[in-house]
């Protein structure tokens, strides 16, 4: 497993400031919508500056005509992070295209899909797609699979599955991740660092039990040392 720190504080301070405290772990650090539409790619060098060895996940899951997001993955891999996502409902065509232009980068970023938001239960995610998560969410990452990407976003109690159906080396990266049992808060299907583990999770997403935790660092040594 590969730690990511959700950057998802309301200023461009304070992000950093937390990247400062973490700067001596090479680690991954997430930038989400509010820190990119706010700071932009000013942001993510500033980041990059702390520390040139932390690796940026940019999570804008992408999601609109296929075009146009091979258009968007281009810029993204212009701008250097090292892994962003679409969303799977995109459909394969727009996979295809989108790892079609990235294949033209010697070094390119790491595409992942989304299959179901964490922040769904059962109910309110079979209003949208009609089928129950574990189901919709191991068809998304066949799809996804078997158009190149390189693994997808779900939660740790799909992770295995799909591995199990794609292949061991599908990376999942996994949101709604309380290391120790921490408030799920607004996330419906939340799991422990120690069931992720379990389940093969590749990237554990964790936000909040980081950043509101009195002592940052120490909760990242703590959760590292349990990662092992």
């Amino acid at each position: 497993m590969e730690l990511c720190v959700a950057l998802d504080l309301p200023s461009a301070e304070e992000n950093l400031g937390l990247a400062q405290q973490l700067k001596d772990y090479d680690i991954w650090m997430k930038v989400g919508f509010r820190a990119y539409i706010r700071d932009g790619r000013a942001f993510i060098d500033a980041v990059k500056a702390i520390n040139p060895n932390f690796k940026i996940f940019l999570d804008l899951k992408l999601y609109d005509i296929p075009n146009t997001m091979a258009d968007a993955a281009e810029e993204i891999a212009k701008i250097g992070v090292d892994m962003f996502n679409i969303h799977a409902s995109a459909g394969a065509i727009a996979m295809q295209t989108v790892m079609e232009r990235l294949s033209r980068y010697e070094k390119r970023p790491l595409v992942l899909a989304v299959t179901a938001l964490t922040s769904f239960d059962e109910a309110n995610f079979q209003t949208i797609y009609e089928k129950s998560i574990d189901e919709k969410a191991e068809q998304f990452a066949k799809m996804s699979y078997e158009n190149g990407l390189d693994g997808v976003v779900c939660s740790t109690f799909e992770s295995r599955a799909i591995k199990t159906a794609t292949d061991s080396a599908f990376l999942t990266l996994c949101p709604g991740i309380r290391p120790f049992g921490e408030d799920a808060g607004d996330q419906q299907r939340v799991a422990t660092l120690a069931l992720a583990a379990q389940e093969g999770v590749d990237f554990p997403v964790i936000g909040r039990p980081i950043y509101k935790d009195n002592d940052p660092v120490d909760k990242v040594k703590k959760i590292l040392a349990v990662m092992g």
